[in-house]
């Protein structure tokens, strides 16, 4: 079954144009896939996995019902990587419905041949920029959460640009998240953290989670190989989440 869509619009509501041009979050990289990875994506992408964009034209709204085959919360990750936190997460919470999102086809396709080889059935895969999916392919209010781990942090300064957690996609994904619905991120750079809190609690739709806070998602992260990499290097791990207010009145 592959993602079925809504309507014949592309977009599903007018979000404002960008105020800067278009800069990518991303590194170009080649990727090679082993054999069995090259199995999985014949057999499976079809299926599992959809385009952020139908050549130069952005995809359209999915119906993550009709894909999943059930009625869910649905969390967006953007960024999966090879997927190791994705499948950990999602065998976690059964119930919970997750959309992960890569621009690299090597990581898309290691964590395809994961789900296929652990039965998995509540991920599904988006290969594109997580700004052409968070713009086009979800509507307002409806994911319960968002999760960005360990972004490229572009520690240069006149890179810091190309950061994905600026003020404007993260007035995004606020827009994206139901009331009560989380945003979730977590990065072992120091100065992207604080940029990251700062967009964050400037945001008006958005409030930092309490210690007593009851949260519909796990905030609980599988430990990575990057990120034990990094705090042997000496790199402290920030861990930053904000709810979607019921109001801002």
């Amino acid at each position: 079954m592959q993602a079925q869509r809504q309507g014949g619009s592309t977009t599903p509501d007018a979000w404002p144009a960008h105020p800067y041009p278009r800069i990518t979050s991303f590194r170009s990289r080649r990727s090679t896939l082993t054999e069995a990875q090259h199995g999985a994506w014949d057999r499976l992408w079809s299926e599992m996995g959809t385009q952020a964009r139908n050549g130069e034209e952005p995809a359209d709204l999915l119906d993550t019902v009709a894909w999943f085959g059930r009625q869910a919360p649905v969390v967006l990750e953007i960024g999966c990587g090879t997927g190791t936190s994705t499948l950990g997460m999602a065998l976690a919470e059964p119930d919970i419905d997750v959309v992960a999102v890569e621009v690299y086809k090597r990581g898309l396709a290691q964590l395809l041949s994961a789900v296929d080889r652990e039965g998995v059935a509540n991920i599904r895969l988006v290969r594109g920029d997580a700004v052409d999916v968070l713009e086009h392919m979800v509507g307002p209010g409806s994911l319960t959460g968002v999760r960005v781990f360990f972004p490229d942090p572009w520690p240069k300064s006149r890179h810091h640009k190309r950061r994905l957690l600026q003020p404007h996609t993260i007035a995004l994904i606020a827009d994206r998240l139901q009331p009560g619905g989380v945003l979730h991120a977590a990065t072992d750079h120091a100065g992207y953290a604080e940029q990251i809190a700062e967009a964050g609690d400037n945001e008006p739709l958005l409030r930092r989670v309490q210690r007593d806070d009851e949260l519909p998602i796990s905030v609980r992260r599988p430990t990575t190989k990057y990120e034990t990499k990094a705090a042997q290097a000496g790199s402290a791990v920030a861990e930053l989440l904000w709810l979607k207010r019921h109001s801002c009145g």
